[in-house]
């Protein structure tokens, strides 16, 4: 158990170096380390990373670095995206449900492999369009108990027109936002799945994660942030890469 409490200062560390993608780590420790069914183990990610992102989001909230009307905008449809996410995932058996998490760290891996490009003058959409990225972001995070602080910060960079400093604040929230409406819903479904949530394990997980976002943020200031992303990202591969190779046989003969 001892690794899975390494794991969980891990989560920190990697939200508050990069902003995003410590979230995404969530899931297989739970399911690898601790040993959590993959369906429990996708609801406690959403609590746990929810409650590291919501800490983190008070000092930037203090500061005044939120957009209030991109929370709105992109947070709220985030929130019921979140929740028809996890209601469908009553019906998507927990394997697939692997299965598309290791695509989302692939995807990850990707986008952080790619030489950042958030200083471009962005180009505002319009909100509907907003509203519509918003509420297929959260579906994902609802099926697959990612923040997707990886996919928001982007977004609002580019779609909503949001400086970097804006943008990382607000991501915060609204992945908090969005954590706390799909885990409301497993809380709903995960009794009639024959599942209770380890609230010990929840609880642990995001205190550690707390933590560990501290030093992230400290640490951050002293290692270049394109290392960082890189280095990451080729764990993100890896890590898809497991993920895929353990699932792939039971979903052909599942």
């Amino acid at each position: 158990m001892l690794l899975a409490w390494f794991g969980a200062i891990l989560i920190g560390l990697a939200l508050g170096m990069l902003g995003s993608g410590g979230s995404i780590l969530t899931v297989p420790i739970l399911v690898y380390l601790v040993g959590e069914p993959d369906k429990l183990a996708i609801a406690e990610s959403l609590a746990i990373v929810g409650l590291i992102a919501l800490v983190g989001a008070l000092p930037y909230a203090i500061r005044g670095l939120i957009d209030w009307r991109n929370v709105l905008f992109f947070g709220l449809p985030g929130m019921a995206g979140t929740y028809l996410g996890a209601y469908f995932s009553q019906w998507v058996p927990g394997v697939w449900q692997l299965g598309l998490f290791a695509v989302v760290m692939l995807l990850a891996a990707y986008m952080m492999f790619r030489p950042p490009r958030l200083e471009v003058s962005p180009q505002k959409r319009s909100y509907i369009k907003i509203i519509l990225d918003g509420l297929a972001v959260g579906v994902l995070t609802g099926l697959v108990g990612v923040g997707g602080g990886f996919l928001i910060v982007p977004a609002l960079v580019l779609l909503g027109g949001l400086p970097m400093h804006l943008a990382v604040g607000t991501s915060l929230l609204v992945v908090a936002m969005k954590s706390a409406s799909g885990f409301y819903k497993y809380l709903h479904l995960l009794p009639a799945q024959g599942y209770t949530v380890h609230w010990d394990i929840v609880l642990i997980f995001a205190a550690l994660g707390i933590v560990g976002s501290l030093l992230g943020g400290r640490l951050a200031a002293s290692i270049p942030q394109l290392t960082l992303r890189r280095g990451f990202a080729g764990f993100l591969v890896v890590m898809g890469v497991f993920i895929l190779w353990q699932n792939l046989p039971r979903v052909l003969h599942g």
